[in-house]
């Protein structure tokens, strides 16, 4: 999608068709084609600047990116260090490595040859209507005139006539190439088309068979479980920390232990979110902040401190804080607990 929806076009813009660019790349380094190299990778790395920023801002947001962008890098290094790698990687894949990526790295072809059947919808050729090939006119030659269009404007280089291979991508572009030539030789599309190996050998064609049943199985299982994880969503994460340092400070009988809540809003928009100690009888909650607004994925650690006196303590002794969204229809809120410390269940060292 991104190499001929994006970067092809540049290229065609600033390089011409395609005979004009293998004119350009057998042409002797000049003035002219040095231009056009270096204006085409110019907007090459600018669009993969414009489109990694995008992806960034999927997890901050637009607004938290714009900020970020008048910014330092210094200030924000996970986030500028995200930016230059995926503009790396793009620029890298579109600028140079294109379909090598298809052919090395993506596992699509080698799952398409492990999941289809002669009963499959692919691309073919068909073999008994194209052979044997040769010129228009000759005698006893089928529809195909060998003009190799399919094999010129195939990404990956190969030849649909041979086949079903593991390098084809899908793109329909033979299939285009092909109808075009029919329409000028005046004979019927579809001698490259979508067609089962069954339907392009005039065989009988099956629709329900004992794979598809299968594949419809582990779909609607795969639904299912993306369907659970989607209900287990939740508005906002709340996690119940341990300040660093001593696990309990003791001072005139009492024990004190320090703690920290940590929040991260996952809506769309600001939201307040109020922090309420569950409250025991002869425990002192102290909270500075009890009313946290965050923006859209935004986090904030809120310290608080709890203190129990020494004579009721015990070695079992959990305290809980419940957090709660505040505001519009569906507030909701969440407790998160943590074991008090002190002297009788010290963490061994």
């Amino acid at each position: 999608m991104f190499l001929e929806g994006l970067y092809r076009p540049i290229e065609r813009l600033v390089e011409g068709s395609r005979e004009q660019r293998i004119r350009l790349e057998r042409a002797p380094f000049g003035l002219e084609k040095l231009a056009k190299i270096a204006i085409k990778h110019a907007v090459y790395l600018v669009l993969s600047v414009f489109v990694a920023h995008v992806f960034v801002s999927y997890f901050v947001s637009i607004p938290r990116l714009w900020e970020m962008m008048r910014s330092h890098p210094s200030d924000h290094p996970e986030a500028f260090a995200w930016a230059f790698t995926v503009t790396g990687l793009l620029y890298v894949n579109f600028a140079w490595f294109r379909e090598q990526l298809c052919l090395i790295v993506c596992p699509y072809g080698r799952l398409q040859s492990a999941l289809v059947d002669d009963d499959s919808i692919t691309i073919g050729y068909d073999d008994a209507r194209g052979e044997p090939r040769g010129k228009l006119g000759a005698d006893g030659a089928g529809d195909c005139v060998d003009c190799k269009r399919c094999v010129v404007v195939c990404p990956t280089a190969i030849d649909i006539r041979n086949g079903m291979q593991l390098d084809c991508i899908g793109c329909t572009a033979c299939i285009d190439a092909c109808d075009e030539v029919m329409d000028k030789l005046g004979r019927k599309r579809g001698l490259v088309r979508y067609d089962s190996l069954n339907g392009l050998m005039a065989k009988p064609k099956r629709f329900l068979r004992s794979r598809l049943y299968v594949y419809t199985f582990f779909g609607l299982l795969g639904l299912a479980v993306a369907t659970f994880a989607f209900k287990k969503h939740v508005d906002f994460e709340a996690n119940l920390l341990r300040l660093p340092g001593l696990p309990y400070v003791t001072e005139a009988g009492k024990i004190r232990n320090s703690f920290e809540i940590h929040l991260v809003n996952k809506r769309g928009g600001t939201e307040t979110f109020l922090l309420e100690p569950v409250p025991v009888q002869g425990v002192a909650f102290v909270v500075p902040l009890q009313k946290i607004e965050l923006a859209s994925l935004a986090g904030a650690r809120a310290p608080f401190f709890v203190v129990v006196d020494g004579g009721q303590f015990h070695g079992d002794f959990p305290v809980s804080v419940h957090v709660r969204r505040v505001g519009g229809e569906e507030a909701g809120g969440t407790t998160v607990v943590a074991q008090f410390l002190g002297p009788s269940n010290q963490p061994a060292r």
